[in-house]
């Protein structure tokens, strides 16, 4: 059996979305993986860098494709805490994405439901760890919410 399982990608997304969630972003995370191995981490960067595009989709779409060199994430795996949103499905697109694995669905603004084409080779795996992903987000925005 293979310990590097989407189980096992997602926790590190997930450790991505604590990270996150302890600078006040939205608490969402990514890595993408090329032949079991993490060549790129990121999380919500909107913030911090007041960017409406930095999503951690995005900044892992960037890093990954420095890693590699080139713009083409043909063979790689994406694992991200919550369900992409239009913006970062259309840029998956364009990477080519082998595969995109998320935790938590986005039942409003999430790629499914707003009907965003994904490349036709992009393979998609919905709701692992799916509760951990949502319980994170959901505490998010209860603090938020107590703060104001």
């Amino acid at each position: 059996m293979n310990p590097f399982d989407d189980a096992y990608f997602m926790r590190k997304a997930l450790q991505e979305a604590e990270t996150a969630f302890d600078k006040g972003e939205v608490p969402v995370g990514a890595v993408i993986v090329f032949k079991d191995q993490i060549i790129a981490r990121a999380h919500n960067l909107t913030e911090t860098l007041t960017d409406v595009t930095a999503h951690a989709e995005m900044q892992a779409y960037t890093s990954a494709a420095d890693f590699l060199g080139g713009k083409y994430l043909k063979d790689c795996v994406l694992y991200v805490t919550l369900e992409p949103c239009q913006m970062c499905a259309g840029a998956s697109y364009w990477t080519q994405i082998g595969k995109i694995v998320y935790g938590a669905s986005e039942p409003k603004l999430g790629f499914t439901v707003l009907s965003t084409k994904l490349h036709p080779k992009t393979k998609v795996v919905a709701g692992v760890l799916e509760d951990e992903c949502g319980q994170l987000l959901t505490r998010f925005f209860i603090e938020k919410r107590n703060l104001n």
